[in-house]
């Protein structure tokens, strides 16, 4: 048995897993996001390495027999300076923090954007570590100068296990990497004035790497010293691997907090022309990748509009059968975020609306237009990362019935959704078997999922709601850039 952990941008959970997949124990935590002025959002390592060895020590304290490995994901970008004993300089920059976004206007004025998405296939968001770095290079250096390792929250926790400055190559994929050779572009560090900074940055480990967990580390685990630790890959390129992708043109949609849709690839192509958005991740297999269109939307427009109407996520579905398809006329964009948006377009000021109000208008029409924006932003983000087969669903989003229901009716085809929810947690795992060359088995573990099939009834009207949507952001994104907040 492996003990899987993810480490999550609010819960941290670490599961005891078998061979076929299955979680034996699970356990969760809570860590704290600390939000300040001026959109920064930023984590305590050290309170989120106690949470990962608190759910771990209770793991292993159950566990009917002995672990083979531990293996770790969790949430990407960001930036989470350490110095050479991994101890933090300065708080873990959150994936959700908005400081750096008058970086990316410059960048996007100046063409930056454009030459590391040439380069790289990545676009950039203000959470990313790029803006990031740059706005620190700026406004505060002599952070940069105390610190040893510029990284990501994985990679972090497994410093601070095993000693290792590592990062496994599908966190060190946006902004600088090459993805198909795995190697810092330099090109793209200097197109962004980060080359004097590069040596923060750590090589990628190859594929397969395993680390050995310290002996005080082990100690406070409950675990042998010297255990195999696996880092990576980062969250959502495991719950891909978790939820069943195994095959060129599948694709894994994440309904979390936010939205991860990722399609795997045989080939990273970067297209000059194409929407400066998304980003190519290297997977644990070398000729494998992940398109990935990372979008700001997700379960937290969700919790709003429920908090607005007064009700919780269990009344959801009651919510949902109140509405009819179209929700009699309400329409929204669900671009909450205050980061703005960042796939399939980067639009730091895109935010949200609903039309079609009236006095008749109800608290589930209200909810049912914001679960229909949430699945045509799906769909936008799936084919622009290029999806031509199969969609495994997971996340908070895909435990309700009602709105897979709609997610599968505006892609058109049904969802895999998997039996186990901590799919993360099972990717991590599977990688780190392979690395210890007993690979599971793979058919088995994607035959543990149910399909959740479109509703005829509404297919072809979700087709024209689809194109409504578009062509809504396509009138809406000169108003973002002109700093309006809603479309007029």
């Amino acid at each position: 048995m492996i003990i899987g952990v993810d480490v999550g941008t609010s819960v941290t959970k670490a599961s005891l897993l078998g061979r076929d997949g299955s979680a034996r124990i699970t356990r969760s935590v809570r860590s704290t996001l600390h939000r300040t002025p001026g959109g920064q959002v930023e984590q305590d390592l050290d309170e989120v390495l106690e949470s990962v060895i608190t759910v771990v020590r209770a793991v292993a304290a159950e566990a009917p027999g002995s672990v083979q490995a531990l293996a770790i994901t969790g949430q990407g970008d960001g930036l989470w300076l350490r110095d050479a004993a991994g101890e933090q300089v300065g708080p873990g920059i959150s994936w959700l923090d908005a400081r750096a976004a008058p970086v990316l206007d410059r960048w996007d004025r100046a063409g930056v954007l454009r030459r590391v998405h040439d380069l790289t296939g990545a676009g950039m968001f203000p959470g990313s570590a790029g803006p990031l770095l740059a706005h620190l290079a700026e406004h505060d250096p002599g952070r940069l100068e105390r610190a040893a390792v510029a990284g990501y929250c994985v990679d972090a926790i497994v410093q601070r296990l095993t000693g290792e400055i590592t990062v496994d190559a599908s966190d060190a994929s946006l902004p600088f990497l090459d993805v198909p050779s795995r190697a810092y572009s330099a090109p793209a560090l200097e197109a962004c004035g980060l080359d004097g900074w590069s040596g923060l940055l750590a090589e990628p480990a190859p594929p397969g790497a395993l680390f050995a967990l310290g002996a005080s580390r082990a100690a406070e685990l409950g675990l042998p010293s010297g255990l195999p630790v696996s880092a990576g890959p980062f969250d959502l390129p495991a719950c891909a691997l978790g939820s069943g992708v195994r095959t060129v043109g599948d694709a894994a949609l994440v309904i979390g907090t936010t939205m991860g849709c990722q399609v795997l690839r045989d080939e990273v192509g970067t297209d000059p022309g194409a929407e400066v958005a998304g980003m190519w991740l290297a997977t644990p297999e070398p000729d494998r990748f992940l398109r990935v269109m990372p979008a700001m939307v997700g379960t937290a427009s969700l919790d709003w509009v429920l908090r607005l109407v007064g009700a919780g996520v269990g009344g959801l579905e009651e919510l949902l059968a109140e509405s009819p398809a179209g929700a009699n006329g309400v329409s929204a964009l669900s671009f909450l975020s205050a980061s703005g948006e960042r796939a399939p377009f980067v639009e730091p000021h895109a935010r949200g609306q609903f039309t079609g109000l009236s006095l008749e208008t109800a608290p589930a029409d209200l909810v049912r237009a914001l679960c229909e924006a949430v699945a045509y932003a799906a769909r936008h983000n799936l084919e622009a990362a290029g999806l031509s087969g199969e969609v495994a669903a997971c996340g908070g989003g895909a435990r309700s019935a009602a709105w897979s229901r709609i997610f599968a009716s505006v892609l058109g085809r049904p969802l895999h959704v998997p039996h186990e929810e901590g799919v993360g947690a099972r990717g991590a795992a599977m990688t780190a078997w392979d690395a210890l060359g007993e690979p599971v088995d793979r058919e088995r573990w994607a035959s543990a999922r149910h399909v959740v099939a479109p509703d005829p009834a509404t297919v072809e009207f979700y087709e024209r709601g689809y194109r409504a949507y578009l062509e809504t952001i396509e009138r809406t994104r000169p108003v973002w850039r002109s700093g309006g907040g809603a479309s007029r």
